[in-house]
C-alpha cells in the first residue's frame, strides 16, 4: 500500500507491505527495517533498525498529531488511491494547479506553455530521492502557465504548472 504522508509540512511518500509476515517499508524510495505493534489504541511501538519509539496518535477537531517522546507532530495521511477518485470525480471546469508531490529537482518540462493536453498527459519531471516522478495533467486543456524550468529545485506542494 502507497501512502502520502505529510509531517508539519514536509511530504513523504511511504510504501508498506507485509509479506512472508514481516513488515517492508519505503521512504521516498529508501528501504527500511522497521516493525510496528499496537500497543494500545492510538499507541504504536515503532521500530527503526534497532531504536524503539513509542508513538502516541491524538485526533482532534480534524486534526492528527503524533506524539514521540516529548515532541508533537502534525501530520496528514492520504492513500493516492482515494485521491485519484475524488480528483476523477470533481468538476474539470476552471484551471487546475500541478503541484510538487515531493521536494526535488525538475528533468525535463514535457509541455510549453499553450500546448494542449489530454488527462494524463505528461507535464513536468520531477527527480527525489534518485527517482524520477512524471507530473501528469489531471484534465484535458491548455497549459495556461509553466512556473518551473529544468534544473530547478522545487518544494512539496509547490505549483509547477497552472491548465485551463
Amino acid at each position: 500500500m502507497i501512502y502520502d504522508i505529510t509531517i508539519n509540512g514536509d511530504l513523504n511518500r511511504v510504501e508498506i507491505d507485509r509479506p512472508e509476515g514481516r513488515w517492508r517499508c519505503r521512504l521516498n524510495g529508501l528501504e527500511l527495517e522497521v516493525d510496528a505493534v499496537l500497543v494500545q489504541p492510538d499507541m504504536l511501538s515503532i521500530r527503526f533498525g534497532k531504536r524503539v519509539h513509542e508513538v502516541r496518535i491524538e485526533r482532534s477537531a480534524g486534526e492528527t498529531n503524533l506524539w514521540m517522546g516529548g515532541s508533537r507532530f502534525a501530520a496528514e495521511v492520504r492513500d493516492p488511491r482515494s485521491l485519484r477518485g475524488r480528483i476523477r470525480a470533481a468538476s474539470d471546469a476552471g484551471p487546475r494547479k500541478l503541484l510538487a508531490s515531493m521536494p526535488g529537482k525538475v528533468v525535463r518540462v514535457l509541455v510549453q506553455e499553450g500546448s494542449e493536453v489530454e488527462a494524463g498527459t505528461g507535464v513536468i519531471v520531477v527527480e527525489a530521492m534518485k527517482m524520477q516522478n512524471e507530473i501528469t495533467s489531471p484534465k484535458k486543456g491548455r497549459i495556461q502557465k509553466v512556473l518551473v524550468s529544468e534544473g530547478a529545485a522545487v518544494r512539496a506542494g509547490e505549483i509547477l504548472a497552472i491548465i485551463e
